[in-house]
């Protein structure tokens, strides 16, 4: 596999006010825990191997269990999370993999059910996001783990 250029030192100008915006996501009214849970499930889904690393490592340094960690690819079928967590992570799946009709009217409902307004609005953007990232660390093949340090994710024990 060749080496592929780095799109940061390519971009820095866009690297930095994507990364403000992702930043500024921190304050949204999606809790951290959710965050977290969306992130991984979308890097799963679009096979982002930096992205889920990056996730899990943050996942468990916020004190995620390594079970949930293990059971986010098959939360349908997990009893370990909560309605408002599956919320979530429907609404990540269909907006990571939008089907061809669009967001079907029940999955939206059914979100809504759990979210408020403001809640649906900030995880979507949580969700482009992600994506975002995910779709620029496959592009370029980014080495899962080659940020640790920079990130102070080398605290999460899990090397």
């Amino acid at each position: 596999m060749s080496q592929r250029l780095n799109y940061i030192q390519q971009s820095p100008e866009f690297f930095k006010k994507f990364m403000d915006f992702s930043l500024a996501l921190k304050d949204s009214a999606i809790e951290e825990k959710i965050e977290d849970l969306v992130h991984i499930r979308a890097s799963q889904m679009n096979g982002c191997a930096f992205c889920l690393d990056m996730h899990v490592k943050q996942a468990k340094m916020h004190g995620e269990t390594e079970l949930r960690l293990y059971h986010i690819a098959i939360w349908r079928e997990s009893t370990l999370f909560s309605p408002r967590e599956r919320a979530a992570l429907a609404w990540a799946e269909i907006l990571t993999k939008l089907p061809e009709q669009g967001v079907p009217d029940d999955v939206y409902e059914r979100v809504r059910g759990q979210l408020s307004e403001k809640e649906l609005s900030d995880l979507t953007y949580t969700v482009m996001a992600i994506n975002a990232w995910n779709r620029a660390n496959v592009a370029f093949r980014t080495v899962p783990g080659s940020s640790d340090k920079a990130f102070g994710l080398d605290k999460a024990g899990l090397n």
